[in-house]
């Protein structure tokens, strides 16, 4: 009965007090299955900050990347040429303050996600990343600003609103219990008297 139980805030079982984290064998096949979700995701963030940062020639060409001098914004938000905030996009287009606040964002979220705490602010601002990616890519429009066909294959929900959705579920479920620092981080006496930085 004890595999089944819920986890207490400490990451132990209400019965054996022994860590979640302690033995796959011991720990239900859903947190698990959320720890293979958390570390996915945060791989996801992860990854796009390493390409975008050393030109790795995936997102980003061999001698494109950050440190070589490319801006990270540059090419994604230089070519919105649909939705309602294109104007706004294209003007933060390789700013520095742009930058530097969207690789933040990645590293921040990715190693968050990845280490499996403060899931509750990297869930809010991996959200608004999504958001406003979502938002320069805008699904709704069939046709980009020159005629062309938008690509979308959804009026709504494309993957950065999975990526949104995901990440909230990360943190309501406190998935960095498992496979994570996530109870060591609850722990802390700074988390402990600040929920909203679990």
């Amino acid at each position: 009965m004890a595999v089944h139980e819920q986890l207490r805030s400490d990451g132990s079982t209400p019965r054996s007090g022994v860590p979640a984290a302690a033995s796959a064998a011991s720990t239900p096949a859903s947190a698990l299955a959320l720890a293979a979700l958390r570390l996915a995701t945060g791989f996801v963030f992860l990854w796009a900050f390493l390409d975008k940062t050393f030109g790795l020639g995936y997102a980003t060409g061999s001698g494109k990347g950050w440190i070589d001098g490319g801006s990270p914004t540059a090419g994604f938000l230089g070519h919105v040429s649909v939705g309602p905030l294109q104007e706004t996009f294209r003007g933060w287009a390789g700013a520095t303050w742009a930058d530097w606040l969207f690789m933040l964002g990645l590293l921040g979220v990715g190693l968050a996600v990845t280490a499996g705490v403060a899931l509750r602010p990297a869930a809010l601002a991996g959200s608004v990343m999504m958001a406003l990616m979502w938002a320069a890519e805008w699904p709704p429009a069939r046709q980009l600003t020159d005629g062309a066909p938008s690509m979308s294959t959804n009026p709504l929900v494309d993957y950065h609103l999975i990526y949104a959705l995901v990440l909230v579920v990360l943190a309501a479920a406190s998935a960095g219990r498992v496979l994570g620092a996530g109870a060591l981080w609850a722990r802390l006496p700074l988390v402990r008297d600040h929920r909203w930085l679990r």
